[in-house]
């Protein structure tokens, strides 16, 4: 079957390309894409050769991950189902995460259409007034709200989110929809005041003391040190940054807070579940980070764009043909 990819050839180089994959199987769905949402860390660290996994760096020794085709998250439309494929029926929409792409480093991409889905890699998407592409980042959406749900918290608390990007916004609103009041922290004022639900800050010293939560959602040890002394005592400390091969956290400087520490990775079924939910009713926002979109054929454009900070994005979609 023919399919197209956005194929990360070496590091730095994005293309677009036919690749041909083996017929699609009786637990398989084939999905034609309308979007998909670029995860600019970590496609980014996955194009620049930083990774061998998801949350594993990639060693000296390690074999060379490339050629490789990006990403982890899409919306389409079901144009093929397998027959021993219950939960989907041709012309439904969904989202899909990882599909099959045959022949490469790793045997599963994102950014693929038409996109060969395990059954168990779907979710229906809802009706209602949401286009389908508010759904088209779950996964990383559902990464904030795996950040932003884990931590205990009393409404009125205070918490510090690390990050302004997209899992540092999305962890953001979570925290806000659970009552806390919120603190982003980050580099970017144009990234900032698209949270609106709290306070956004480039100042790490205007921040009261006191605060009951700190995510980390960028790898920054040296600010979350720099913040511990603003937590109260029996506080939690939610890590989500990539910190590759220099991941040593001083469980002492912790302990003596007597801090819980949380270690949020991946997605799970349960927690996907809950994130689509909370974006159809409207808890968790999509759209509004949303800053770039480009046609799929423009994909090394949208890369470079980030890759080499062109000007500044948050959220940047791939529009594919129809």
């Amino acid at each position: 079957m023919k399919v197209n990819a956005v194929v990360a050839t070496k590091p730095g180089v994005v293309e677009v390309q036919e690749l041909t994959l083996a017929e699609p199987g009786s637990d398989e769905v084939v999905v034609r894409v309308t979007h998909s949402w670029i995860s600019p860390g970590t496609e980014g660290s996955f194009i620049r050769g930083e990774r061998l996994a998801g949350d594993t760096p990639l060693a000296p020794y390690d074999p060379s991950p490339f050629p490789l085709v990006t990403g982890y998250q899409k919306v389409g439309v079901v144009t093929w189902v397998g027959a021993n494929v219950k939960n989907v029926v041709i012309g439904e929409r969904v989202f899909a995460t990882v599909s099959r792409t045959d022949g490469l480093f790793f045997s599963h991409g994102g950014h693929v259409s038409p996109a060969i889905t395990s059954a168990h890699q779907l979710w229906k998407l809802p009706d209602g007034p949401l286009p389908l592409e508010a759904f088209s980042g779950l996964v990383l959406t559902q990464v904030g709200y795996n950040c932003g749900i884990r931590p205990s918290l009393t409404p009125g608390d205070g918490a510090i989110v690390i990050g302004d990007g997209l899992v540092g916004q999305w962890a953001a609103q979570t925290l806000a929809e659970r009552g806390a009041v919120v603190t982003l922290l980050g580099r970017h004022p144009e990234r900032l005041e698209k949270f609106t639900r709290g306070i956004g800050t480039t100042e790490r010293e205007s921040i009261a003391s006191g605060q009951s939560v700190l995510v980390d959602t960028v790898g920054d040890l040296e600010t979350v040190y720099a913040l511990l002394p603003k937590l109260r005592r029996d506080a939690h400390f939610v890590s989500a940054g990539f910190y590759g091969h220099d991941g040593k956290i001083d469980l002492q400087r912790l302990r003596n807070q007597e801090i819980t520490v949380h270690t949020p990775s991946g997605w799970t079924t349960p927690r996907m579940d809950a994130t689509l939910e909370w974006v159809a009713q409207g808890k968790l926002t999509t759209l509004p980070l949303l800053t770039h979109r480009f046609p799929v054929a423009d994909a090394a454009e949208a890369f470079d764009l980030f890759l080499h900070r062109r000007a500044p994005s948050l959220g940047i979609l791939l529009e594919w043909p129809q």
